[in-house]
């Protein structure tokens, strides 16, 4: 899909405007969702030489890393930006940037980053007040809509929630590409499969926090079985065989490389209330699908509920980050095992929303809850309306109304 929708272009538009302000930008964002094209596009409509340097190759890392301001300097030469594509992979790329934002001040640097191992964990004190920093990810739900139309995109809803949103998946469509597009698959399967083993068990397994790789792969699928399930670190490490530590250590990597995110639980009044619990959540229903190797037909799956949980709290990220507004975001559970799916809570309002993928289904927003926050706005969001949950952020809002 060509990045010309209004996001992209917000996008472009956001990190060409922040060139030559003498801070190092920072693109972070799993691999393949297109943060190489969207920089190339920036730098192609400028009228200044560029430098392209991918910290994929060695010897751009053995160039760049543990280097000094004079021999940066002859890297760059009459280039007017430096491009640095997978800097991740470059040791202390962190002080590299500093040398650049500090005594390199006219060169602006464009970095792009896979995972943040290093990108947040060796260079956030160094480049304090020295970056701009945003995360890229896989297509929308409102950029396909921008690309397509609401009908189109609608209709693909099913392909979507097995599949997911990576541009080669969008691009590689099967036959028809309408509904009956599922029942006819044409390369999603084996491009999810290469995805999944190439950033996740090549890229995380090659690193050397990763050593023992057969624990991580199968806490990787204990994960992904557990999707919309409350997660326990002493439960996995009980299904793994790994130490709580290991557990621990190996979700905070998946976390840094873009592969799942955590959503932690709402605690303020009610004495029963889940305080210290968490959920995690793939950025993308296709590789989640891919790790366990099921692209099974909504039908004849049992893990709808959880998937259609998955695709509209990712979706609802991208779509608040897209947007530039700031939340809080949690489940809520009581000891009880009452439960709302997903809550916001910003400094205006509280939000709360229940997820059915059957319309049909009954849902209710416990009294436990609407009794301890009246003020909050409850709602349930369905295939039927799930455009506005996702573009508005109403999703069949009813005036506190209680469903």
């Amino acid at each position: 899909m060509e990045q010309k929708n209004i996001i992209k272009r917000r996008l472009q538009e956001y990190i060409a405007g922040r060139l030559f302000k003498g801070k190092v930008i920072i693109a972070l964002g799993a691999r393949q969702v297109g943060k190489t094209t969207l920089v190339e596009n920036i730098l192609s409509g400028l009228d200044f030489q560029v430098i392209e340097l991918n910290g994929d190759e060695a010897d751009v890392r053995e160039l760049l890393a543990d280097t000094t301001s004079t021999r940066l300097r002859a890297i760059v030469g009459k280039n007017k930006i430096v491009f640095i594509d997978e800097a991740q992979r470059i040791s202390n790329i962190g002080i590299t940037l500093k040398l650049f934002t500090d005594k390199l001040k006219d060169i602006p640097v464009i970095a792009t980053g896979s995972s943040s191992f290093e990108l947040t964990s060796k260079i956030n004190e160094p480049l304090t007040g020295r970056k701009y920093q945003f995360q890229l990810f896989a297509p929308s739900y409102l950029e396909m809509i921008d690309h397509h139309g609401l009908l189109t995109e609608n209709r693909l809803l099913e392909h979507r929630l097995i599949y997911g949103y990576y541009p080669e998946i969008i691009t590689h469509p099967g036959e028809g590409y309408y509904p009956e597009i599922i029942t006819h698959p044409g390369e999603e399967r084996e491009l999810l499969k290469l995805l999944s083993d190439s950033f996740l068990y090549k890229d995380l397994l090659l690193l050397e926090d990763v050593t023992k790789p057969i624990l991580f792969e199968k806490l990787l699928k204990a994960l992904a079985l557990q999707l919309g399930s409350e997660v326990s670190f002493n439960e996995l490490s009980r299904l793994t065989g790994a130490n709580h530590q290991t557990v621990e250590k190996y979700i905070t990597l998946l976390e840094k490389a873009f592969v799942v995110f955590r959503l932690p639980a709402f605690s303020r009044n009610v004495r029963n209330e889940i305080r210290k619990g968490k959920k995690f959540y793939f950025y993308d229903n296709g590789i989640r699908n891919a790790i366990i190797n099921n692209f099974q037909l909504p039908s004849q799956r049992t893990d709808m509920g959880p998937l259609w949980e998955n695709f509209l709290i990712s979706e609802r990220m991208k779509s608040l980050s897209h947007r530039g507004i700031n939340v809080d975001s949690y489940f809520w559970r009581t000891t009880q095992r009452q439960e709302i799916d997903y809550i916001e809570e910003s400094s205006q309002s509280l939000s709360a929303w229940e997820f059915k993928w059957n319309p049909k289904a009954k849902a209710r927003i416990p009294k436990t809850f609407t009794r301890a926050y009246s003020e909050a706005r409850c709602s349930v969001v369905t295939p039927d309306n799930f455009t506005d949950f996702l573009i508005n952020g109403i999703a069949a809002q009813q005036s506190n109304e209680r469903v």
